[in-house]
């Protein structure tokens, strides 16, 4: 062993940064702490307030060292540097548990790692994988494996490291500052995997002691529980290299996109009302999508999220899977397994506001970090939350980082953005005098456009063929076109419209229906002013409003009647498709997300009935070209009539890319109608290839019997017509066959 002699110590006693330390307001601990040159020797300083007894190995043996000061100092001096990194032994006793003796590196032996670069990108706004530089992270420094903390708190005058591994002590690890950039960082030497931890977070101009989660942790424990959890080493092998190679080249536009929207906790439950974790979702969830021939699944947020009743809307955890139902590799399993089903994922993302959660972002270093000081533009009266401070450049960063974590990490699909209108309008459910203008004098939030545009251009720029998709009520121009056009440059937005109208028509009792028709027409006049989802999601379902079985109205078979016939129109109308979990077999009970769906009802002809139905249709959808290939042109519809209010009927066309057409016609009351005529652009033979009255879905089994005729005679504009008959409040789709036919109807 190497001798090192004696020397003379000189006391610390009246040093400041010691004075420091012990009040918990060292900013720079590496200054004190660790190994340094001072008064022409070299001292190792180390605190351990809880430690009765710390030796140092110096270069193969352990040494005793002095303990400077009785708050827990210990030092050892010498003539010359210890080789790094160095070990303590340290031996903690206290009244509540037997002393007892263990090995570590020293935290301070290792200095930070963020790079200045990092730093300058993340102050920038365009550190787009924020999400590995803070944070917790497994690495190994000069040979020792570990743990490296990083958080922003710029008006923090010192943030520690808490956690199972230092008994929530703060005094314990002090953590590094980085100056101006506001980011701390301190490397902690075998903390062990999936350790739980927060950040103790004293404020600069109040002295406040906060403690407060990871906004970057990948991990965190159960609710109620709040702490982060120290990442573990992810084991998934993804095998869907085909599906993303398939994907980067598809031709969205131009492809059928049926969305099954699902909250994961209450799709099904077990019998004990315990979730399904996300691996048996996998074995239950994607067999019935497939079955049922959606395109995609559309998770409602699965981010961490304390609240079960927020649905996953009031986000705490911006890059971690909700621990409710497994872990990131249980997660990631799942939508592997659903790529290699042809399903893609969509996950609903919320960068539009945060809770007030004292443990997380909120005041988050005792100032407004990531929200306004001003509740004029900082909080949100409808939902009571924080709105992000989209113009500090730190928190595009982080919402940034999220995003591509999200669709880097997992391999998601898309990300459906929640309330872009509450993003938009700084007056949004605001009355005059609570709330401020921008710097215009105008009611648009310049901040939030320009990160919207920022999050699509990264999102359609890194990741190809992955969707964004806005959920914006409003008439806000460009939603979905190109940000070089000056659009906001989504990839789709929700129909809000056309779902408020038709719902609201759909209401009606029929008899009343021919003085609302034109709720069943206006849409055309704006159908393709932005490429458009046609939504009944959850948000039609809850809060009183009651399913959409229960929107429809007469007895019970109009009720279910009308229920498929909605869905008829829904799957012809131009647009991509969304419906939320219990639609698809008219769930009678509105959505209550405590419990899982009422599958029993399937027992019950109707519903099944309707399940049925809806089946069939996206399996039509998705295989005949006209109703899905020119969705978002004006080229691919073409009304043969919308003009019988009387008999509240309507009828059109959806055309291919090829020429090849489908005919839709809607009947909108519980009357049959026979030898109704239809003009048809082509002389020949037309199939009735979907019924919504069919007896197999519960109807009254009223149609065509499979081929219809043309009669030679013209009719609603068009070359020819065809006669045929109208099923009681139903849907009837056909297709040209091309057949020459010949008929004795005049």
């Amino acid at each position: 062993m190497r001798a090192y002699p004696t020397i003379q110590r000189p006391s610390i006693k009246r040093d400041p940064r010691l004075h420091a330390l012990l009040a918990g307001r060292l900013h720079d601990p590496f200054s004190f702490l660790g190994a340094h040159a001072e008064h022409g020797h070299w001292v190792v300083r180390a605190f351990h307030p809880h430690a009765a007894s710390i030796w140092i190995n110096t270069d193969g043996g352990f040494e005793n060292m002095t303990r400077a000061h009785p708050a827990g100092v210990f030092e050892w001096w010498g003539l010359i540097p210890l080789p790094r990194p160095y070990q303590l032994r340290i031996e903690e006793a206290s009244f509540e548990a037997p002393a007892y003796v263990y090995d570590t590196y020293d935290a301070y032996a290792f200095p930070p790692q963020v790079s200045e670069h990092d730093l300058y990108l993340f102050n920038e706004g365009r550190l787009h994988q924020a999400y590995r530089t803070l944070g917790s992270h497994l690495v190994e420094m000069e040979g020792v494996a570990g743990v490296r903390f990083s958080v922003w708190a710029p008006n923090a005058e010192r943030v520690s490291v808490v956690g199972s591994f230092n008994r929530w002590d703060g005094r314990i690890h002090p953590m590094a500052s980085h100056g101006p950039s506001g980011v701390w960082e301190l490397f902690i030497p075998s903390v062990p995997t999936d350790s739980f931890y927060k950040y103790e977070i004293r404020n600069r101009d109040t002295g406040a002691i906060l403690l407060k989660t990871d906004p970057y942790a990948r991990h965190y424990e159960v609710r109620p529980g709040t702490a982060a959890r120290t990442p573990p080493d992810s084991k998934m092998t993804w095998d869907d290299a085909r599906w993303m190679a398939q994907r980067a080249v598809w031709d969205w536009l131009a492809t059928p996109l049926n969305i099954y929207e699902v909250h994961a906790g209450s799709w099904k439950r077990h019998a004990n009302g315990s979730f399904y974790s996300y691996r048996e979702l996998a074995g239950h969830l994607i067999p019935y999508v497939r079955e049922m021939g959606y395109t995609h699944i559309e998770l409602l947020p699965i981010s961490e999220h304390p609240l079960d009743e927020s649905w996953g809307y009031q986000t705490t955890g911006y890059f971690a899977a909700t621990s409710r139902y497994g872990t990131s590799d249980d997660l990631k399993f799942f939508i592997n397994a659903c790529h290699q089903e042809g399903i893609g994922v969509i996950l609903d993302w919320v960068p539009a506001h945060f809770p007030q959660d004292a443990f997380a972002l909120a005041r988050f270093d005792g100032s407004a970090l990531y929200e306004h000081e001003d509740p004029r533009m900082g909080l949100h009266q409808d939902w009571g939350t924080h709105i992000f401070n989209y113009g500090r450049n730190e928190v595009k960063s982080f919402l940034l980082s999220s995003a591509h974590y999200w669709l880097s990490e997992f391999h998601l699909d898309g990300l459906r953005v929640d309330a872009v209108a509450s993003m938009l309008y700084l007056d949004y459910s605001r009355l005059p005098g609570e709330w401020l203008p921008n710097r215009y004098g105008g009611r648009e939030n310049l901040e939030a456009i320009d990160f919207l545009r920022e999050l699509n251009i990264m999102v359609h720029q890194e990741f190809p063929g992955a969707l964004t998709l806005a959920e914006e009520s409003t008439a806000w121009p460009g939603v979905s076109r190109p940000t070089y056009v000056g659009g906001l440059g989504f990839s789709m937005k929700w129909n809000m419209g056309w779902m408020n109208d038709t719902l609201v028509y759909m209401r009606n009792d029929p008899v009343y229906r021919r003085f609302h028709h034109e709720q069943l027409t206006f849409g055309q006049l704006y159908a393709y002013s932005e490429n458009f989802v046609l939504p009944f999601s959850h948000d039609e379902v809850v809060h009183g409003k009651g399913s959409l079985l229960g929107k429809m109205p007469g007895d019970a078979w109009q009720q279910f009647a009308n229920l498929r016939l909605l869905f008829t129109y829904q799957m012809t109308y131009p647009g991509k498709k969304l419906n939320f979990m219990g639609n698809e077999f008219a769930q009678g009970r509105e959505w209550n997300s405590s419990r899982e769906l009422d599958w029993y009802q399937l027992s019950n002809g109707w519903h099944q009935g309707v399940k049925m139905a809806v089946r069939d249709l996206n399996q039509l959808y998705s295989s005949v070209a006209a109703l899905y290939q020119r969705d978002f042109e004006p080229e691919g519809f073409s009304w043969v009539d919308c003009h019988d209010a009387d008999n509240s009927v309507i009828s059109y066309l959806r055309f291919a890319r090829n020429g090849s057409f489908a005919l839709v016609v809607l009947n909108f009351t519980p009357v049959p109608r026979s030898r109704y005529r239809i003009g048809v652009p082509a002389a020949g033979s037309y199939q009735e290839i979907f019924n919504s009255d069919s007896r197999y879905y519960g109807g009254s089994d009223l149609g065509n019997m499979g081929s219809i005729p043309t009669t030679g005679q013209p009719s609603m504009e068009r070359a020819d017509s065809i006669v045929i008959t109208l099923p009681p409040l139903a849907g009837l789709i056909f297709v040209h066959t091309d057949l020459p036919a010949t008929s004795t109807d005049g």
